[in-house]
């Protein structure tokens, strides 16, 4: 057996869970809220040191660490919050309200109000280039002007930017010239969509661009983070790997927004299929219910991937799995609006989590089976309260659920 540890982490919109196999080849599983900022910073690698037995504070020894790979939903978070970075995009010049107009779809044709989607892009330069679909130079790019308007936009405090050109994904050169002008004036995040997203249709490859320039930044930011704790920088210490949304995985450094969206529910669909595999079948349907959505998957032989999608309402064209998710999970929250009950779609996430988790929060699907005895507090890990070594908290949900029996009864008690 080998000398080192082995981690497989899940980090939900809930519960991080974590999968250890220690140096002699035994496993071992450990749970955590994926939000206790009064507790840790971050909870795979407060996971990963309660497993290895250190002290809050004391450094993780990075040669104790074989490997790490990890799903992740910082990237789907940020992007359902809108909070990735403020990103610029760069088009050629006529063309600036393209990905605006997008298709023309419309998501409820009989809706009289349409509600477009929130746009990511923050601000818009117009290069004055033209590259025809033949690879003609109608306009060449104007260099100096491009310049000046970067330097303005970031001078107002923009670092990311998304370059997209016309027939760029074929003819890449003004591209390339526009992300080394940018490199050079100090943008930190730069996506030129033929790097990204080389394929044929302009607002496709556009609104891939924009996903990447957003999310990138916040996603670089926790990986820098996550490899910082565990020693696993400049080539040294543990390989830390992430989950990609096409369901494999690829090395930290190279771990793209664009790449990031389904990162987490992705993991499952690999596993459930192998665990299907290992029980003799060859097909399957997943159903993952977690504390803040329900994904669910299908399998018939091959993973079936989607290569362009929407998320959030946003389009992008990359690989991903075929997942259908729906925002219901054990952390819906339950309320009674005057005339009716309702299940969601609001979720109370980690914190403050459902009533029983021990933070003052709403009363949720998990309070609802701890009430009806479908979920046994005893058989669920004490990890809730102060000091994170609390069981959940059944009494103030039979207490909550008095308090909204007396309210819708008016009082009156059957």
């Amino acid at each position: 057996m080998g000398s080192q540890w082995d981690f497989w982490v899940d980090r939900g919109g809930t519960f991080t869970d974590i999968v250890a196999r220690r140096p002699d080849g035994s496993l071992i599983a450990h749970k955590l809220l994926s939000e206790n900022p009064e507790a840790y910073r971050d909870p795979a690698v407060q996971g990963i040191r309660e497993l290895l037995g250190l002290e809050p504070g004391k450094p993780i020894p990075p040669d104790l660490i074989g490997a790490v790979k990890m799903g992740t939903t910082v990237a789907t978070n940020a992007l359902l919050e809108r909070k990735g970075d403020p990103t610029l995009l760069v088009t050629t010049k006529g063309f600036r309200d393209a990905l605006e107009i997008g298709y023309q779809a419309r998501a409820d044709i009989f809706a009289k109000k349409i509600v477009k989607p929130e746009l990511l892009y923050a601000d818009v330069i117009e290069a004055d280039e033209r590259v025809l679909a033949d690879g003609t130079v109608e306009r060449v790019l104007d260099e100096h002007g491009l310049r000046q308007a970067l330097e303005a936009a970031n001078a107002r405090g923009l670092r990311a930017v998304a370059i997209v050109f016309m027939h760029a994904y074929r003819y890449p050169e003004h591209e390339q010239r526009a992300a080394a002008i940018a490199r050079a004036i100090g943008f930190t995040q730069i996506s030129p969509s033929h790097a990204v997203s080389p394929l044929i249709k302009l607002v496709g490859r556009g609104d891939t661009a924009v996903v990447d320039a957003y999310l990138s930044p916040v996603l670089r930011r926790y990986v820098d983070q996550v490899a910082t704790e565990l020693g696993a920088v400049e080539g040294k210490g543990p390989k830390l790997m992430f989950m990609q949304s096409s369901g494999g995985l690829t090395d930290a450094h190279l771990f793209q927004g664009k790449d990031a969206i389904l990162s987490g529910p992705a993991g499952g669909v690999v596993g459930a299929v192998e665990v299907s595999r290992i029980a003799g079948f060859g097909q399957m349907i997943g159903f993952d219910m977690g504390g803040t959505s329900t994904d669910v998957s299908h399998y018939d032989g091959e993973l079936e991937r989607a290569f362009e999608t929407e998320v959030a309402g946003v389009r992008m064209r990359a690989p991903m799995m075929k997942i259908h998710t729906v925002a219901a999970g054990g952390g819906s929250i339950l309320s009674y609006d005057g005339s009716r009950f309702r299940v969601g779609p609001e979720s109370a996430g980690a914190t403050p989590g459902p009533k029983s988790y021990r933070r003052g929060g709403p009363l949720t699907i998990t309070d609802a089976n701890i009430m009806t005895g479908k979920l046994l507090p005893e058989f669920f890990p004490a990890i809730f309260g102060p000091g994170q070594d609390q069981p959940l908290d059944a009494e103030a949900v039979r207490t909550a659920f008095a308090e909204m029996a007396q309210t819708i009864g008016g009082g009156r008690t059957a």
